[in-house]
C-alpha cells in the first residue's frame, strides 16, 4: 500500500522503506524523475509521435491487448523508461500476474525492487550502503540505467536530481539540518516502516529483518535477545521505532507490559480506551476485556500491540506485527471498541521544526492533485509567444514531439504545477489531443 499525496510522495515513501540509505533512495529518485518525470504511464516522446498514441492511449492498449508489440518496439516506458525487450517482456509478465495495468504505480515500484534485487545486485548493494547522493547516482547511471550519453555533465545533472530529494526528503529528518518537517511527517516517518513491512511472516523468517533491527540495540532492554520463533508484536513497533530514530520519544521493548511501563514514566501513556489516536500512535489490547467495555477502563495485563495507521470516523487502521499465523498485517476497530488497553502516544510534535502550511489561495487555474495529473480542459488559453513544450515542468526536461507551440496558438489548461524552480507550469493539451507542460508566463486566457 502506497502512502503520500501525490506520485513523488509515494515514491520517497516506498524506496526510503525498502532501500533505507536516504542517499541511495534519493539518487534512484533523481534517476526516476530523469527519466519519466516519476510518471508511470509515460510512453517515450519520439515514440509517441512514430505510434500516434498518448501515454494514456498506449497504457490502454496495451492494458487492453488491442497493441500487440509493448515487448518488441523499443520504446521506453514506465518509471524507468523500459526499453530491452526481455526487461519490457518481464515487466508485462509481472503486472498481469499481479493483475494490474502496466501503468500502475505501485506494480511498477514493486517490479523495480524486484529488478534490481536479482538482476542488479551490486546496484541494490551499492545503493544501500551509498555515503553521498553523487556515488549512489553515478552507480545507478553507469549500472542500472545505463543510458548512451554517460558523460561528466550528465553525470552531474542527474545526481542534482537526485541531491534536491535528498535535500527536501532526508535533509528534513530530525537531526539532520536542512528542511524542515511537520508534526505529520514525523509521525509518517515512524509508520513508514510498519507500512512496508506488512505481509512478513514467521513462517518463512521473512519478519526477520524486524528481530534483527530490535536486536541490533544496544543494551537489549532487560537483556533479553528476541528469537525467530518469538511472539514479535512489541518488537515490530520498537523495530520502527529504531528504523525512524525515534527512540528518544517512542519506547523500546518486545513486552507489552514493558511498553506501557515505559511509556508511563515517559509521560506519553493513555489510559482512556475511549481516546481517538492519531496515525503513528500505538494501541495495546487486553483480549480479556469485558462485555460492558464501552462503560469501564480496561486495566488487564496486555496481550498485543500495533500502531495506529488511520483514523476515518469512528473506525481505527492499526498495523500489527504478529497477528493470527505471524504475519505483520492490518486491523480496523471502532473507537472505545472492545479489547483496548489503552495508547502510547509519542511527543512527534517535539521532533517537528515546522507547522503545517497554510491553505494555499484559492488559484486562477486549476491546482495539480499531484501525481493524479488532471487530463480534462477546464479553461483555454493563447500562447503569447513562440512556446516550448516540455516532458515535464521546467526548462531543464526535454521537449515533446509537438514542440514549439507557435505564438497565438490556442490551448487547452488542465492542470497546473511547479517546477523545481518554483516557477509555474500548466498541464496543456493542444489541437491534436496531445499532452505536455508549458510556462504559464506565455499562456493567458483567451476570454
Amino acid at each position: 500500500m502506497l502512502t503520500g499525496n501525490n506520485n513523488e510522495e509515494r515514491i520517497w515513501n516506498h524506496l526510503i522503506g525498502w532501500i533505507q540509505n536516504s542517499y541511495g533512495a534519493a539518487a534512484l529518485m533523481g534517476h526516476l524523475f530523469a527519466e519519466s518525470g516519476l510518471n508511470p504511464k509515460n510512453l517515450q516522446n519520439s515514440f509517441e509521435k512514430k505510434l500516434g498514441l498518448t501515454d494514456e492511449a498506449y497504457t490502454a492498449a496495451v492494458d487492453s491487448g488491442s497493441y500487440g508489440n509493448f515487448v518488441r518496439d523499443s520504446a521506453g516506458y514506465g518509471l524507468v523508461q523500459w526499453t530491452y525487450w526481455s526487461r519490457k517482456e518481464n515487466l508485462l509478465a509481472f503486472a498481469r500476474a499481479a493483475g494490474k495495468s502496466i501503468g500502475d504505480l505501485e506494480m511498477q515500484l514493486d517490479f523495480l525492487c524486484k529488478e534490481l534485487s536479482t538482476g542488479y545486485k551490486s546496484v541494490l548493494a551499492a545503493l544501500k550502503t551509498a555515503t553521498s547522493v553523487r556515488a549512489a547516482s553515478d552507480v545507478v547511471l553507469l549500472k542500472y540505467e545505463c543510458p548512451t550519453n554517460q558523460s561528466e555533465a550528465v553525470k552531474e545533472k542527474r545526481a542534482g536530481y537526485g541531491q534536491a530529494y535528498y535535500e527536501k526528503y532526508a535533509a528534513s529528518e530530525p537531526g539532520k539540518g536542512g528542511k524542515t518537517m511537520t508534526e505529520a511527517e514525523v509521525r509518517q516517518k515512524a509508520l513508514s516502516f510498519m507500512q512496508r513491512w506488512v505481509g512478513l511472516k514467521r513462517s518463512d523468517r521473512s519478519h526477520a529483518p524486524i528481530i534483527d533491527t530490535y536486536n541490533g540495540r544496544k543494551p537489549l532492554p532487560r537483556g533479553y535477545k528476541v528469537t525467530y520463533s518469538d511472539a514479535y508484536c512489541a518488537t515490530t513497533v520498537s523495530a520502527a521505532a529504531i528504523k525512524a530514530g525515534l527512540t528518544d520519544i517512542m519506547p523500546v521493548e518486545c513486552s507489552c507490559y514493558y511498553l506501557i511501563e515505559q511509556a508511563k514514566k515517559m509521560g506519553i501513556w493513555q489510559e482512556n480506551d475511549a481516546y481517538v489516536p492519531k496515525p503513528a500512535d500505538e494501541i495495546l489490547y487486553d483480549w480479556d476485556d469485558g462485555a460492558n467495555y464501552a462503560t469501564t477502563d480496561n486495566k488487564g495485563n496486555p496481550e498485543h500491540v500495533g500502531m495506529v495507521e488511520n483514523v476515518a470516523g469512528n473506525t481505527i487502521t492499526v498495523i500489527e506485527g504478529n497477528m493470527n499465523g505471524g504475519v505483520v498485517g492490518r486491523r480496523t476497530l471502532k473507537v472505545n471498541g472492545r479489547y483496548i488497553r489503552g495508547f502510547i502516544t509519542p511527543n512527534y510534535a517535539s521532533k517537528a521544526s515546522s507547522t503545517a502550511p497554510a491553505p494555499a489561495k484559492k488559484p486562477t487555474a486549476p491546482a495539480s492533485s499531484g501525481g493524479a495529473l488532471n487530463r480534462t480542459v477546464k479553461w483555454n488559453g493563447r500562447t503569447t509567444t513562440a512556446l516550448k513544450v516540455r516532458k515535464w515542468a521546467g526548462t531543464e526536461n526535454p521537449v515533446c514531439s509537438f514542440s514549439p507551440l507557435k505564438s497565438g496558438e490556442v490551448v487547452g489548461v488542465c492542470d497546473e504545477v511547479n517546477a523545481a524552480d518554483g516557477s509555474k507550469w500548466y498541464y496543456i493539451r493542444n489541437k491534436n489531443g496531445k499532452y505536455g507542460f508549458s510556462s504559464a508566463k506565455y499562456i493567458k486566457p483567451t476570454n
